[in-house]
């Protein structure tokens, strides 16, 4: 008995594939909601009205998806080069500490300047971040899992060090946090009366962006090709530093502007919490859209579903709010699953 490769999936059998993940995503959660102590009809009726039940609701979902949608690109863009980031955590605060260094109160440019300007900066201290790791990995073979992963922690200290040391707002009472970004910098608003920003149209312009750049261009193609066979795609004239290191340039820079975004959106500033994980939780959204940027978009507006709507769930029925993340870790299981069933097969 061996393990064998099938063909390639028709769209069929993808659909298929879909379709058995969500059923398994749906018993899985099921027994989650059983085992929490909550009825499991009015468990999953309660998550749908807290991610859908009415206009603030959905707000709320799409500015959790913002962030998502960008890291989750990051993730995407980066894997799809065998380029293993999974430091778009830190990439993250790259990009918020650099756009919140950059556009303190003090600063006089007009809006539409200071705007793109912290977003570039932003979008450049991530890309920046992961250029060192990709480096080593392309001339030194050094494992980027490792130093991806690591790199997160070693910005996770140096955030802790400036938010209280040369970036904290004197005016901070409490909680340490930097001088809030101008007002000139924060992006309007999408919605009266909800956090609803113009980020999320940067998110999707950037999913857009990068969905053609890998099917329409040249770099894309040279992107897969060096993903495939690194050593085929030098033979065939390709040069492999400029795509690996354009790629780290890419990724990052998706998860710094995530930061950026998130700062320029929402809080104003940089604290130590600034991120509940939204670099972790991109590898997921990555992953579930089988790492295609036309697909992280929903798949990053299913994930903040369940963390908006679990919230919900476990306001009426006193569960763990840490529910949602183990369901949205199933929900990768599942996919996983299904994708190997799709891919594989068993021959006797």
């Amino acid at each position: 008995m061996r393990i064998e490769r099938r063909g390639r999936p028709s769209a069929r059998r993808v659909a298929l594939g879909a379709l058995g993940a969500g059923l398994l995503m749906l018993l899985l959660g099921s027994l989650l909601i059983a085992v929490a102590g909550a009825p499991v009809a009015a468990g999953w009726a309660a998550l749908a009205r807290g991610a859908f039940g009415s206009r603030l609701a959905i707000s709320e979902v799409l500015t959790r998806s913002t962030p998502l949608i960008l890291t989750g690109l990051a993730c995407a863009v980066a894997f799809r080069a065998r380029l293993w980031n999974i430091g778009a955590e830190g990439q993250f605060y790259a990009g918020a500490l650099v756009a919140a260094a950059l556009g303190g109160g003090g600063t006089a440019l007009p809006a539409g300047l200071l705007m793109p300007l912290l977003l570039i900066a932003g979008a450049l201290g991530g890309g920046l971040y992961l250029l060192g790791p990709a480096m080593l990995k392309h001339w030194a073979n050094v494992d980027d899992v490792v130093t991806t992963l690591l790199l997160n922690f070693v910005m996770l200290l140096l955030v802790s060090l400036l938010i209280q040391g040369p970036l904290r707002d004197p005016l901070s009472l409490g909680w340490p946090q930097t001088e809030p970004v101008a007002d000139a910098a924060m992006l309007p608003k999408l919605l009266a009366q909800t956090r609803l920003h113009a980020g999320l149209l940067i998110a999707l312009g950037c999913a857009l962006l990068a969905a053609l750049v890998e099917s329409r261009s040249a770099f894309g193609l040279q992107r897969r090709a060096v993903g495939h066979n690194p050593a085929a795609a030098r033979f065939a004239g390709i040069s492999t530093t400029r795509v690996v290191l354009g790629t780290a340039l890419a990724s990052g820079g998706l998860a710094g502007l995530a930061g950026a975004v998130e700062v320029m959106g929402l809080r104003g500033y940089v604290t130590g919490d600034l991120s509940p994980g939204f670099g972790y939780t991109g590898v997921i959204v990555a992953m579930l859209a089988r790492l295609h940027p036309g697909a992280v978009p929903p798949a990053a507006f299913l994930v903040a579903a369940v963390f908006v709507g679990a919230d919900a769930m476990g306001r009426a029925f006193n569960v763990p709010s840490y529910l949602a993340d183990v369901m949205v870790a199933l929900s990768l299981f599942a996919m996983l699953a299904t994708t190997f069933v799709l891919t594989y097969r068993i021959r006797r």
